[in-house]
């Protein structure tokens, strides 16, 4: 069981000020084997698919390891940068100024992710084949995200900061072979860097309103809020 101890703060803050974080994340700072081990601990208790418990997490520490995987991150995010979508988003009229928020920070952690403490690759033991049912993708993933989610917030209460990255997926069969995983039988589904948090404080962000996300009963149905 965990033994380090959260900070004070209630369940409802904790859900809603726990952010990606990718400039204030301490690169000097080193993260204690118990802090990943209580976080870990923690996120083997979320549901998982017909209870399989089919993940793995791998927690990359070895600086020469971390750098071949930050490596390739800092491939995809080129390319992902270079790409039409990229530049449409920035010129979004509604989010644009967001978008460019996200944008720098996403620039700041692709060029230092090597230097970050730790980082974490979730996976699958098994694989969905291109092509696969729907109902196959949607188990895949339901059996990890939440337990990867559970970990995010573990960490969030003990003053870490985390962000959901996926850009190095774009290489993932490069990446099972740095790491050595399987490919044919296991896949990554994330890249979490995970560092001391160097910020004052986590706030909530802003969202596009509730009644515009939801329906009641069908689809496009306003709901009563």
């Amino acid at each position: 069981m965990p033994t380090t101890s959260p900070i004070d703060i209630g369940v409802d803050e904790l859900l809603t000020t726990t952010r990606a974080v990718r400039k204030r994340l301490d690169l000097e700072r080193d993260v204690s084997d118990e802090l990943i081990h209580d976080c870990l601990e923690i996120a083997l208790q979320a549901p998982t698919s017909s209870n399989m418990q089919d993940w793995h997490f791998i927690v990359v520490r070895d600086p020469e390891v971390r750098g071949e995987i930050a490596a390739l991150y800092r491939q995809a995010y080129e390319r992902y940068r270079a790409s039409p979508t990229y530049d449409e988003r920035l010129r979004d009229p509604d989010k644009g100024e967001t978008h460019q928020r996200v944008a720098s920070s996403s620039e700041h952690l692709a060029a230092h992710m090597h230097e970050v403490p730790v980082l974490l690759i979730p996976c699958v033991k098994r694989r969905v084949q291109p092509g696969g049912r729907q109902l196959g993708v949607a188990s895949l993933y339901g059996s990890i995200i939440p337990a990867t989610w559970s970990f995010m917030l573990a960490a969030r209460s003990r003053g870490l900061g985390t962000a959901w990255t996926t850009l190095h997926l774009r290489h993932e069969e490069e990446a099972a072979s740095i790491l050595g995983i399987p490919y044919e039988e296991v896949t990554q589904v994330a890249l979490i860097p995970v560092a001391h948090y160097t910020g004052e404080g986590f706030g909530t962000a802003p969202r596009t309103p509730l009644a515009e996300v939801t329906s009641l009963d069908r689809y496009g149905q306003a709901p009563p809020w």
